[in-house]
Order: C-alpha cells, then structure tokens, then sequence
C-alpha cells in the first residue's frame, strides 16, 4: 500500500496537466514545471532549488514505491519514506502556520493545504512508520536466526 502511494503521487505529478493531452516529453516537462511552482510556494527553497526538487521528486517517489513494492531492503526505501513523509507533513504544517493559501502538490495540483491534507499525510506517514518498524523488526528476527544456524553449524563442525 505504502508503495503504491508513493508510485500513485510520483505519476500524479508527471502526468499531462490538461486532461485528454498525451503523455509527452513535452507534456511531462510542463507537469514538472507546473510543479516547480508549488514547491516554490512553500518560500522554503531558492527558486534554483524548489525547480531542482520538484525535477527530482516525481522521479525518486517513482523509486521508492516500486522498491517498496519490491520488498528488497525494505527497511533503507521504508525509512526513507518515513523521513520523506515526515518532512512534507512538516512543511504543510509550516506552510499553513504562515498563512500560507496554497495547493500542497502532493498527488498534483489542486489540493489547498488544509486539515484534510494533514490528516491525509498524516494517515500516511503513521503507515510508514508501521511499515518501518515491521521492516526493522523483520531484518532482526532473520538477522537473529541466520546467527543462529550459524552458531548450531559451527557446534556441530567441532563435534
């Protein structure tokens, strides 16, 4: 679930703006230049900056869910998924504090930034500290019984 959302918001904000226009070289480069606008809403970045992150993002949420959907590593992608969430909820809150109306461009443009998008992003970022924590403790346990097949073949080689 967690990497479907990741891969749902990454394709949210590649896909053509207007409705019906094929996807595109060109197409894509307005989506992404469309948000380019909305990181740079959140005044939290240089105008080089927010262009070089919203460039960058669409493609790294692409990642990160097909490598969550994956199950390979799954604590490194789960926990930075957990950081990347905690720093969005982080700047909508800031953003919101500020007085700022504006859209939060997490699945695309039109969502104000608002309770609703709290409590969304909150509901997802609880789900990726669930989904880290299981990952943690799944790498544990097999980390803990891998030393302990181990152990059992060195005692029965000095047997």
């Amino acid at each position: 679930m967690l990497g479907g959302i990741f891969i749902a918001a990454g394709v949210a904000k590649l896909r053509p703006v207007v409705r019906g226009m094929p996807w595109s070289r060109a197409s894509v480069n307005t989506s992404l230049a469309m948000f380019a606008m909305q990181v740079d809403s959140y005044q939290m970045l240089s105008s080089n900056n927010a262009n070089l992150v919203a460039h960058a993002l669409p493609y790294a949420e692409l990642a990160l869910g097909l490598w969550i959907v994956s199950g390979v590593w799954l604590v490194l992608p789960s926990l930075i998924t957990t950081l990347m969430l905690g720093g969005f909820l982080t700047a909508m809150i800031r953003a919101y504090a500020l007085g700022l109306e504006i859209n939060c461009g997490c699945f695309g443009p039109g969502e104000k930034v608002g309770p609703l998008s709290f409590l969304r992003d909150g509901s997802f970022f609880a789900l990726s500290l669930a989904v880290t924590l299981g990952a943690f403790l799944l790498a544990r346990k097999k980390s803990t019984r891998e030393s302990s097949t181990a152990s059992t073949a060195q005692f029965e080689q000095a047997r």
